[in-house]
């Protein structure tokens, strides 16, 4: 028996299919026994992983493991089954093993790490720990050898998501628990079509991972899985996990005229540049086909920013797009990195002067406002942060509040982003997303809506956000969403 375990990421009200642990089960099926356990679902996972390993003889325990809450939970989880059962080999997988291998490997409870796409890795590690080959030869694979010492395989080719299985839902305990209300509709899923991203912003943790490359999967295929989805579980909406749905205009038309007789609405994610580019009869099937948001990276509103990023997009472009999509009733949701590390000062007044600009084009546009952390980045880390900033090598010292909050952007508490400008740059978003209270938030009643929109008018229009007492106190009755953080 293999054990599948998602540990808990999120919020039981936002939890979603764990597609991560589901790709592994998906190459699985039919080949391996495997128990899924996921503690977005699960309440007691560490309860249930010990029923399965009382049941049925525990071959391998597989674990799922992004940055932040979800990496947190696995710690105790990982140390207690070491605990228990010392000779089961523990694998981490997911993004934050991928991107700090070497901080996972110096857990003493996990044996192998695979990185970045898994299937195949998965699979070959399966059959090298039955000793039916070497662990050496494993392309994407990172473990310890006999003298405790680190290997890191080469990488492996990144595959097309046609080449796997469909995922199997039904392998889900009650899969009905993950079909929830979002803004998007009563019964919401999740999707991904694709893998990867073949640009290589030098932000972004996706490109240490993927190395600058993306597989999608056929349009036929995507509207073959999203109509078994609305057959099997009644759904009327869908959240596309992609880190770049619009990169083939063709492609996404296609997409889009199969969907359109779903009748779904849904959100996914684009590029800006890719998606300016797109005719106006593309973003009429895209409205047609149900796209009620996309989200746009942005990142800032400093050219001299974005050049420094690798983005190749232009703060002109970002204003085109804005107008544009405005013409088609779809709601662009622009995301900013903010705290340029060579000059934090000018990045922050510039962005939030040009975030102005841009509301004031396209009010509808949603604006989500995050504070620069830097990953590893083979290019080198954005801003030239080498030498200022020294990783954690454990996941124990990950989980400290320091980098949890490091990474989840609650409090970077970096050296180049003073406090006060910290504090400005997050009086700033409480100031907009109470002026302008997202969409998305569906439990926020018309009174608190009226209220943060009042109480938030003044302060915008005069461009004074110091000391927002008044809207820290309102959230005590009316808690104001933020999409950021609500995972955590």
């Amino acid at each position: 028996m293999i054990i599948l375990l998602h540990p808990q990421s999120t919020k039981p009200k936002n939890r979603r299919f764990p597609l991560a642990v589901l790709s592994m089960a998906a190459v699985l099926d039919g080949k391996e026994e495997y128990a899924i356990v996921d503690g977005n679902a699960d309440p007691q996972p560490a309860m249930t992983i010990d029923r399965i390993v009382r049941e049925s003889e525990t071959t391998l325990l597989a674990v799922s493991v992004m940055p932040g809450p979800q990496m947190r939970a696995a710690i105790p989880l990982c140390r207690e089954f070491r605990a228990k059962h010392p000779s089961i080999p523990i694998v981490w997988g997911g993004y934050f093993p991928s991107l700090y291998t070497d901080a996972a490997l110096n857990a003493r409870y996990v044996d192998f790490v695979v990185r970045g796409q898994g299937e195949d890795t998965f699979l070959e590690l399966i059959e090298a720990l039955r000793g039916n080959r070497k662990f050496n030869g494993i392309r994407g694979l990172s473990y310890k050898d006999d003298f405790g010492l680190h290997v890191h395989n080469a990488e492996r080719p990144l595959r097309s998501p046609n080449d796997f299985p469909w995922l199997p839902y039904d392998r889900l305990p009650n899969a009905e628990k993950y079909i929830l209300p979002t803004f998007l509709g009563r019964r919401t899923a999740v999707h991904q079509a694709s893998i990867g991203c073949p640009f290589r912003c030098k932000f972004c943790g996706v490109v240490p991972i993927y190395q600058g490359r993306q597989r999608t999967e056929t349009a036929e295929r995507t509207a073959a899985v999203l109509c078994y989805l609305k057959q099997r579980f009644q759904i009327d909406a869908v959240q596309f996990y992609d880190n770049n749905f619009f990169l083939n205009e063709s492609h996404t038309a296609d997409l889009a005229e199969r969907m359109t007789p779903l009748n779904l609405r849904w959100w996914a994610e684009g590029r800006i540049d890719s998606a300016l580019r797109y005719s106006d009869e593309t973003f009429r099937l895209l409205r047609r086909a149900g796209a009620a948001m996309i989200f746009f990276g942005a990142e800032s509103g400093s050219d001299w920013v974005l050049e420094e990023m690798n983005k190749h997009v232009t703060t002109g472009q970002t204003l085109d797009l804005a107008a544009k999509i405005r013409r088609f009733g779809i709601i662009p949701e622009f995301s900013f990195v903010i705290g340029n590390p060579q000059n934090p000062e000018k990045d922050t007044r510039d962005t939030i002067r040009f975030i102005r600009r841009l509301k004031r084009i396209n009010p509808d546009a949603e604006i989500i406002v995050q504070h620069y952390i830097p990953t590893p980045h083979p290019d080198g880390m954005y801003g030239k942060v080498e030498g200022k900033i020294e990783f954690p090598r454990t996941p124990e010292e990950w989980a400290t509040d320091r980098w949890y909050n490091f990474t989840t952007r609650r409090d970077p508490n970096v050296a180049w982003l003073p406090r006060r400008l910290k504090r400005h740059i997050d009086n700033f978003e409480l100031v907009i997303n109470s002026r302008w209270p997202t969409i998305q938030d569906v439990h926020l009643p018309r009174w608190g809506r009226h209220m943060l929109t009042v109480l938030s008018s003044w302060r915008y229009s005069l461009g004074f956000y110091s000391a927002p007492f008044e809207l820290k106190c309102a959230q005590r009755f009316v808690a104001l969403r933020k999409p950021r953080l609500e995972s955590l």
